[in-house]
C-alpha cells in the first residue's frame, strides 16, 4: 500500500500546517479530515523516485549532458 502525505489546512492567520503520513489503498478516497482531531486536511503532492536509468545527474565534464556519452544530447 502506498504512503500518502497529508497536511492540515490552517484555519487561523499565522497557523502553520502540520504534515503526517498515512498508508492507504490507491482505491481509497483522499482524506478530508485528520483521523484523530477532525481538522480539515489536504493530500500533498510530492515527487517520487522516478526511474533515471544509468544516466548521471551531474552536468560536469565527462558526465551526462556535460560532454558524456549517455545519449541525452
Amino acid at each position: 500500500m502506498p504512503t500518502y502525505i497529508y497536511e492540515t489546512i490552517p484555519q487561523n492567520a499565522g497557523e502553520e500546517p502540520v504534515q503526517f503520513e498515512l498508508q492507504q489503498s490507491m482505491k481509497d478516497a483522499p482524506l478530508t479530515q485528520h483521523p484523530d482531531s477532525g481538522v480539515p486536511v489536504r493530500r500533498v503532492i510530492s515527487g517520487g523516485f522516478g526511474f533515471t536509468g544509468s544516466a548521471k545527474q551531474d552536468s560536469g565534464p565527462g558526465n551526462c549532458c556535460g560532454g558524456g556519452s549517455c545519449g541525452c544530447h
